[in-house]
């Protein structure tokens, strides 16, 4: 599985976007796909994932009520929608697959993953 995001930006805080992850391969349908998101100086953390079939979610306790994850299999993409967005939001923001679904908010969970995409909220 190859994984492109796209679609950070500068925002100011309370402003919305959306980010996209296209993915390829056979086994995209097939995969649980997650966000996860790496601040200057911190570890990489979870925001959300979705399981294959667009069924369960996960999201991080920071961003419910406020992020929602989404997948088209049909397009072979996964989209992360980011609303009431918070300074404390920015972030390198990375897409990520694995057939596995042990521990989906791991990253070392993840094999494949996107190149990331830089989400910056202005106070």
């Amino acid at each position: 599985v190859q994984l492109q995001a796209s679609g950070g930006g500068l925002v100011q805080a309370g402003d919305s976007l959306r980010l996209s992850c296209a993915g390829s391969g056979r086994t995209f349908s097939s995969s649980i796909m997650g966000w996860f998101r790496q601040a200057p100086g911190k570890e990489r953390e979870i925001v959300a994932a979705i399981m294959s079939r667009a069924g369960n979610t996960y999201y991080a306790d920071s961003v419910k009520g406020r992020f929602t994850i989404s997948r088209d299999n049909a397009k072979n993409m996964v989209y992360l929608q980011m609303n009431s967005l918070k300074p404390e939001d920015t972030a390198v923001y990375y897409c990520a697959a694995t057939s596995l679904g042990t521990n989906i908010n791991l990253p070392n969970e993840y094999r494949y993953w996107g190149q990331g995409t830089l989400v910056t909220v202005s106070s």
